[in-house]
């Protein structure tokens, strides 16, 4: 059995290292020689997604993948008082892990296997081979910026935000940091995503529409925010866009699309990348079972995959998209009744217990 995957991202490096498990011949196909990787970076996992990558054999430490036990939310004129307040018996919510490390460990452990082979592409050439050959029984496409994304995923529903998001690591004096606090500005939320006792992952997600911030101002911004960290040092500040977008179709032929290049998600909520393990592991299964079956494999996964989580991927992404207009409402019309709403949200214990839920396994809840 082979499988192509396009692109060298997180995203492929996770998928080929679930289908290298079940002895599945995987070539990546990648463009850059070296992908560059942005120590500001981080991502959050869920304990669900979590629990299920290590079923898997991926390796997470407690030093490398962070315990956040609490969630609190408050807005810049309640600094003193949070509005919204998410905790599960002290429970781990979810583990923030740097980007850069979680790519360099999946790598070091991809390319001892014998399963698995990185391709150069030199040319556009390569796609086009790709199409005829019958050499994979799979193709799976998660780069959303090569040819065959443009000719036949450009079907999509689009969201431009008008927002760029500001990371960097904060670097302060050692204390019990395990809460991730996010305040809501009236330039945008501002994220505090502790990342060790000395380590805090920052996002800030600003409007700039008409607008140019500058490295003092973001600074500055995170410093009047700043509730509890003595802080040392900012690493360096690196941006990115804010967008959102969802295919409308999920394959073409022996195509399948997937990560970023399926569906897209506002940071707001930490669920992008937890959306694409929920996808791996329904992907997982079926291939699984067609494997357990004595079956080939072939193009009908993928229209199996696309039953399973299409319906679920558009709502939860929908979701998403209304949260962030909620809290923009607020920001833009400054409505006091919407903290009196969060505020009982939070005091709720079943509708507080839902959200956890939903944040943790999506909506199979």
């Amino acid at each position: 059995m082979n499988v192509c995957i396009i692109g060298d991202g997180l995203t492929s490096l996770s998928l080929a290292k679930i289908l290298i498990k079940k002895k599945i011949n995987v070539h990546i196909y990648h463009q850059k020689k070296n992908i560059t990787l942005i120590p500001s970076r981080t991502i959050g996992i869920t304990e669900n997604n979590i629990s299920f990558l290590k079923k898997e054999n991926f390796q997470f430490s407690k030093k490398y993948a962070w315990e956040i036990k609490r969630i609190e939310i408050y807005t810049e004129k309640l600094k003193s008082n949070k509005i919204l307040n998410f905790e599960n018996n002290n429970n781990k919510l979810f583990f923030m892990i740097k980007n850069d490390e979680f790519y360099k460990k999946l790598n070091k452990q991809l390319i001892d296997s014998k399963f698995f082979k990185r391709i150069k592409i030199k040319n556009n050439n390569v796609y086009k081979k790709l199409l005829k050959d019958e050499k994979y029984d799979l193709i799976i496409n998660c780069d959303t910026n090569n040819i065959l994304s443009k000719k036949f995923f450009s079907k999509k529903i689009n969201k431009d935000y008008g927002n760029i998001a500001f990371t960097t690591i904060l670097k302060h004096k050692k204390l019990i940091n395990n809460t991730a606090t996010q305040v809501f500005t009236k330039l945008g939320p501002v994220a505090y995503l502790p990342i060790s006792n000395s380590e805090t992952s920052i996002v800030c997600s600003l409007e700039v529409k008409n607008k140019k911030y500058t490295d003092n101002e973001i600074i500055n911004l995170i410093k009047d925010n700043n509730k509890k960290y003595k802080i040392k040092k900012f690493m360096k500040l690196n941006k990115f866009k804010l967008q959102s977008s969802i295919l409308r179709n999920y394959y073409y032929k022996n195509i399948l699309a997937f990560g970023d290049l399926l569906h897209k998600v506002h940071p707001l909520a930490g669920q992008g990348f937890n959306i694409t393990i929920r996808d791996i592991k329904v992907l997982s299964k079926i291939i699984q079972n067609r494997i357990d079956l004595g079956m080939q494999l072939d193009p009908f996964i993928f229209e199996e995959f696309e039953k399973k989580t299409k319906h679920s991927n558009f709502i939860f992404s929908s979701g998403i998209d209304f949260i962030y207009e909620f809290f923009n409402f607020d920001k833009k019309n400054n409505n006091k009744n919407l903290n009196k709403i969060l505020r009982y949200i939070g005091k709720n214990k079943n509708l507080n217990n839902t959200f956890i839920k939903l944040a943790d396994n999506g909506l199979s809840i």
